[in-house]
């Protein structure tokens, strides 16, 4: 027989823990996973920005970046910032360019031209070397030739982003004959990298000086 007063176990309770509260802790569980998860997703996305900012950093950095170029004995800033040459070192290519180019004998020719293709564009490379054999040829037909081109002072040098054009008077010496011309040398040019590439080479309007 039952005492009348004894309180009797409810129904839902398991032992000692109620079903009640194993759902709360799952439910605490997955709150607590969930901020997890946000918080690695938000550092995730601290880390892509942080990754971007940092490249954008370096990228910026390396086209500022001074490469310095001086040949010897030459005076003046010669430097590329980023993809921008200083104007003294346009004036000293294009002569170094005229000088190679333009100055040449049946001794020297072959090394120099050489050294001009060195500046040249892989995309321009056959166009000119072409264009080189040519000249060689007529050497080696006429052995006592010889060419000597300078930069004229009477008139300026113009420079743009791409291209150079020149004025020049050139001496052509052949058998003792001397014969001079004045005309335009248009040098086209581009900066990648810091690095001074050749793409054209065209002489134009050059006539006998009437002088």
């Amino acid at each position: 027989m039952s005492h009348p007063f004894r309180r009797r176990a409810p129904p839902d309770i398991i032992g000692d823990t109620r079903p009640s509260w194993h759902l709360h802790r799952y439910l605490l569980g997955s709150a607590n996973l969930f901020d997890e998860n946000r918080l690695l997703k938000f550092a995730i996305a601290g880390l892509f920005g942080i990754t971007a900012v940092l490249g954008t950093l370096l990228y910026t950095s390396n086209l500022n970046q001074r490469t310095v170029i001086v040949p010897f004995g030459a005076r003046g800033d010669l430097y590329v910032t980023g993809n921008k040459p200083s104007d003294a070192y346009l004036r000293t290519i294009t002569r170094n360019i005229v000088s190679l180019s333009g100055t040449y004998s049946a001794y020297s020719a072959d090394q120099q031209f050489q050294e001009l293709l060195s500046l040249v564009h892989p995309s321009a490379y056959n166009g000119l070397r072409d264009s080189l054999s040519e000249l060689l040829d007529e050497l080696s037909r006429n052995p006592t030739l010889s060419i000597a081109s300078y930069v004229r002072n009477d008139k300026p040098v113009t420079f743009t982003t791409t291209e150079i054009v020149v004025p020049v008077e050139k001496v052509r010496v052949i058998g003792g004959v001397i014969r001079k011309f004045q005309g335009t040398l248009r040098i086209k040019y581009f900066i990648d990298n810091g690095r001074f590439w050749l793409t054209a080479l065209q002489e134009e309007d050059f006539n006998a000086d009437p002088r």
